[in-house]
């Protein structure tokens, strides 16, 4: 099964069998069941890399079974490190990758040499995508997700998700309904399971979200600094529409940490506890060793309630966190209410 290539066809009449599953019911057989996160029970040999000490959670109307802390991008890991990273993940039921740019695809399609269908993959081309004008059409999107697929030998992708300018607000309604377009022609050729967006612009996403239904998932920060807001939330809309969310940045780009190992490590678990408590997305922390790997899992299995020292010393480092933030990275401050 680990070497089975999946081809692009063979993808588009599974995922249409697997559509009319969803619709019917699953079933579940005898030794197969499992509860999500939201207590329902669901049919574990279709979930990639199930691993019954993971918890799963259901990624908005894609109907995906994703693990609850995903592997993000950005890592300072390559070659033979990265591989590491990967097979532990696996081994621990982590089943999401999200790539940001043909670099780290590359990187990752070789880390997954043989075994790509156990784990949702999730591409974008920051540099070539509408951040940049030369990319602001339909035609020209769909020939670097063209390009990517080709130089990864790869039919397809789980999910393409396009970076926009932070705040996408700041493109024009026309760049915006080009990007759309691009996604779904995409997922009409097979060419993306799924479609969605990255961006820094919660008011921007809320538009998108209930003028678009085409947008699967999308992915935004979400750090300890980070909660519901009361009012004019991006929830509500994520909720109504079903769209899936991911969130990028749960260290605050390393901000949260200090020089001290085992302090870094209190930190990140108490971070991915709280994230997951709140219930709102799913953490995709960028991982760089395996012992990170091996953290993160411990605080998806630790209990997800903070206790009274553990609210104060999150907090704590979650000011110490804000004082530390870089220049180019003050913008996180903008999703302390999401």
């Amino acid at each position: 099964m680990d070497n089975k290539r999946v081809t692009r066809r063979q993808f588009m009449r599974d995922s249409a069998m697997a559509a009319a599953g969803v619709a019917m019911g699953l079933g579940t057989a005898a030794g197969q069941s499992a509860k999500a996160a939201g207590g329902e029970a669901v049919d574990t040999s279709k979930i990639r890399s199930y691993n019954p000490n993971m918890e799963y959670r259901r990624l908005g109307k894609t109907d995906l079974m994703v693990s609850a802390v995903g592997l993000g991008g950005h890592s300072g890991a390559s070659g033979s490190e990265r591989y590491k990273i990967v097979s532990r993940c696996l081994e621990a039921g982590i089943n999401f990758i999200d790539s940001t740019g043909s670099g780290e695809l590359l990187r990752d399609m070789k880390a997954l040499a043989g075994r790509r269908d156990r784990v949702h993959l999730g591409i974008s081309e920051t540099g070539r995508e509408p951040r940049n004008p030369d990319y602001r059409t339909a035609k020209k999107l769909i020939g670097v997700l063209d390009q990517m697929l080709k130089r990864a030998k790869l039919e397809y992708t789980d999910l393409w998700r396009i970076t926009m300018y932070e705040p996408g607000g700041r493109h024009s309604f026309n760049t915006s309904c080009e990007a759309v377009e691009a996604l779904t022609k995409a997922k009409k050729q097979g060419k993306a399971r799924f479609v969605g967006f990255a961006s820094h612009d919660r008011r921007w996403f809320k538009f998108m979200i209930e003028y678009f239904p085409e947008i699967d998932v999308i992915l935004f920060p979400f750090t300890t600094m980070s909660k519901r807001a009361q009012t004019d939330s991006l929830f509500p809309a994520l909720k109504k529409r079903d769209v899936g969310s991911f969130g990028i940045k749960p260290f605050a780009a390393a901000s949260l940490f200090t020089g001290n190992r085992e302090e870094n490590n209190q930190r990140a678990r108490l971070a991915i506890r709280y994230i997951l408590h709140s219930n709102t997305v799913i953490p995709i922390p960028g991982m760089s060793r395996v012992r990170e790997v091996d953290n993160v899992v411990k605080a998806v299995m630790e209990r997800r309630e903070l206790d009274l020292k553990e609210k104060a010393e999150l907090e704590n480092a979650g000011k110490q966190m804000w004082a530390k933030l870089p220049p180019h990275y003050q913008w996180l401050k903008d999703w302390e209410y999401v």
